[in-house]
């Protein structure tokens, strides 16, 4: 399996052993993002890798409409109106509408985190996967018991796209994709044929639809809902996850955080550039595209190397340092670029937002355990830690 991307951006080149094209330099990645004549969207949550016969069926069988990722003009612009509409993806509107829900969350698990000073706890598990499930799940109404299916479902759902599972458990994982779908639909039905009142997303989603399938159908509503539930935690689970390790790394960046709270939305640009959640993103060519010197004939699924990118020298002054300071962070593609922007980005800086500046204040003298080795998981694009150790050092103790 291929994990490891080159460390500099090469020109645009055709890779054998995916099948697919590498495109890696910033310009040219952000040019793809943008260009969605060019670049379409409908391969892009298709696996990566060939699937036995038996999982093929059952993926096949799947009827999950496209609305976000996978939707191409017209249906994404309709469907991105209509999240625009029902889903708060401006700083103002994160922070009115989820601001509540998130610092409650967050101080849950703080709490929980800070409970156990001098035992060592894996902040993954506990907290920066958590943090993000917990608050999406409030977002859309599900109740806190699925936390645990739910998560096994989008982990499986990234495995399947993007790992090499052997054939059971491309089987396996197929049928829990399968599950997630009609649980999601299921959610849909409750609140069709129930009251529409709720302030969750779901029941928002269907005031604005107002019945209309010109709108949206109820089918494209659990579309959204099944997509929010992976890429709503998923993506925010790394980031927090890589700024955690970048700042507790290195003892002094950890006490910054919590003597300068205001110091960390530029800390978090910065783990976003150096570190995102995800290496690359798919698209496939809708005709022949030249992009850097290169002709790509139409039909072929491209890799975006999103990591690779946000470390071109040609944009970014002394990429491979991470730096704080640094005054071009922003320019990193982490989100996307363009029509398909992340529309969860500002939910997630808030998360991460809250989450550095309340745990750090918390515990300032929380430290990596010495033996942290980071491990990640097997797959071509999600850059998912396993594991973030951690512990409060003992008063009059120094470790």
């Amino acid at each position: 399996m291929v994990r490891e991307q080159p460390t500099r951006p090469e020109e645009v080149r055709y890779a054998e052993g995916l099948g697919l094209w590498l495109i890696s330099r910033h310009d040219h990645v952000r040019q793809a993002f943008a260009d969605v004549d060019s670049f379409g969207n409908a391969l892009t949550l298709a696996p990566v890798y060939p699937l036995c016969p038996e999982a093929l069926a059952i993926m096949v069988s799947l009827d999950v409409p496209p609305t976000t990722a996978a939707a191409d003009p017209p249906v994404h612009t309709r469907t991105r109106r209509a999240l625009r509409a029902t889903f708060a993806n401006t700083d103002p509107r994160v922070a009115i509408q989820y601001g509540p829900i998130v610092r409650r969350r967050v101080d849950e698990l703080v709490n929980a985190v800070a409970a156990r000073r001098g035992e060592v706890v894996d902040l993954v598990p506990e907290f920066t996967t958590l943090l993000p499930l917990l608050v999406i799940l409030d977002i859309l109404g599900v109740p806190d018991h699925e936390v645990t299916r739910i998560r096994d479902w989008a982990d499986g759902q990234i495995a399947l796209g993007w790992g090499q599972p052997d054939p059971a458990e491309q089987v396996r994982l197929a049928r829990n994709l399968l599950d997630f779908w009609t649980y999601c639909q299921g959610l849909v039905h409750q609140r069709v044929t129930g009251a529409l009142d709720g302030d969750d997303f779901i029941s928002r989603a269907l005031r604005y639809r107002d019945g209309d399938d010109k709108i949206l159908t109820v089918d494209e509503v659990a579309s959204l809902a099944f997509n929010l539930l992976v890429a709503g935690h998923e993506t925010t689970a790394g980031l927090l996850t890589h700024s955690l390790e970048q700042a507790l790394a290195v003892p002094r960046r950890w006490e910054r955080i919590a003597a300068e709270p205001a110091s960390v939305p530029a800390f978090l640009e910065e783990a976003l550039r150096f570190s995102p959640a995800i290496d690359g993103w798919l698209r496939v060519t809708r005709r022949p595209v030249t992009i850097g010197g290169v002709t790509i004939p139409a039909g072929q699924r491209c890799l975006l190397l999103i990591g690779v990118a946000n470390r071109d020298p040609a944009t970014f002054t002394d990429p491979d340092r991470f730096n704080p300071a640094r005054h071009d962070a922003d320019r990193h593609l982490s989100y996307g670029h363009g029509p398909h922007y992340c529309i969860g980005a500002a939910l997630a800086r808030l998360e991460a937002r809250t989450a550095l500046v309340r745990l750090a204040a918390r515990m300032p003298d929380l430290r990596l355990v010495p033996w942290h080795t980071p491990a990640l998981a097997p797959n071509l694009a999600f850059r998912a830690l396993r594991a973030l150790p951690a512990r409060q050092r003992l008063i009059g103790i120094r470790r």
